[in-house]
C-alpha cells in the first residue's frame, strides 16, 4: 500500500526511473486499496487530496473531487504519468499535439487536435512529457476519487486558458506553489 507522505519525494541520483507501466501498475493498485480511498477527507466544494510514495522516486497523489470540479487545462512539464479513477468517473479532454514547452504566450489550434476520454471507475491512462489536459468530474451530484503518479516529481505545471482555438499561457507554477 502506498504510504501518505507530506514531504516532496525526491529520486536518488542512483534510482532507476519507473517506466510508464510501472506508473500504471502503481495506479491502478492504489485505486483497489479500499482502505487508502476511504482515508481522503472529501470536501463537499473542494478538491482534496494526499500525497502518495510513488514507485522510483515518482510523485503521486490521491486526489477527491466534488461534483461539478475540474483542474482547467495544464500539462506537467518534462514529467510523465498515469492516473485511475478509483471512485465515479472523470472527464479528460486532451490535445493531439505537442506544443512548444517555451517562449509563446498565445497558440492558434488546428482543427482535429481535440480529445475527449470519459474514465469510469478502474479506467485510467498513461500520458508522455508535456501532455496538455483537462480533468473534470462532470457529475452533479457524486464526488470522483482518482490517484495520479508523475516521473519525475513535478518540476512545474503550466496553466492555460481556452477560447475556441485559441490558447494561453496563463501561468507557470513550481512545487512551492501547492506543496
Amino acid at each position: 500500500m502506498p504510504a501518505p507522505s507530506g514531504e516532496p519525494a525526491a529520486a536518488p541520483a542512483s534510482a532507476v526511473a519507473p517506466t510508464l507501466a510501472e506508473l500504471m501498475d502503481f495506479v491502478r493498485g492504489a485505486a483497489r486499496d479500499e482502505a487508502l480511498i476511504a482515508s481522503l477527507p472529501l470536501d463537499p466544494e473542494e478538491r482534496t487530496w494526499i500525497r502518495l510514495d510513488g514507485p522510483g522516486g515518482s510523485e503521486a497523489w490521491l486526489i477527491g473531487w466534488p461534483p461539478g470540479t475540474g483542474t482547467g487545462w495544464h500539462d506537467h512539464a518534462d514529467s510523465f504519468g498515469a492516473f485511475t479513477t478509483a471512485a465515479g468517473a472523470l472527464t479528460e479532454h486532451s490535445l493531439a499535439v505537442r506544443l512548444p514547452t517555451d517562449g509563446w504566450r498565445t497558440l492558434e489550434l488546428k482543427d482535429g487536435v481535440d480529445r475527449t476520454r470519459e474514465l469510469a471507475t478502474g479506467q485510467g491512462r498513461a500520458f508522455g512529457q508535456n501532455h496538455v489536459h483537462e480533468v473534470l468530474n462532470d457529475s452533479g451530484t457524486a464526488h470522483a476519487v482518482s490517484v495520479h503518479a508523475y516521473y519525475p516529481p513535478l518540476p512545474r505545471i503550466r496553466r492555460f486558458s481556452r477560447t475556441g482555438p485559441v490558447l494561453r499561457l496563463e501561468q507557470t507554477e513550481r512545487p512551492e506553489d501547492w506543496q
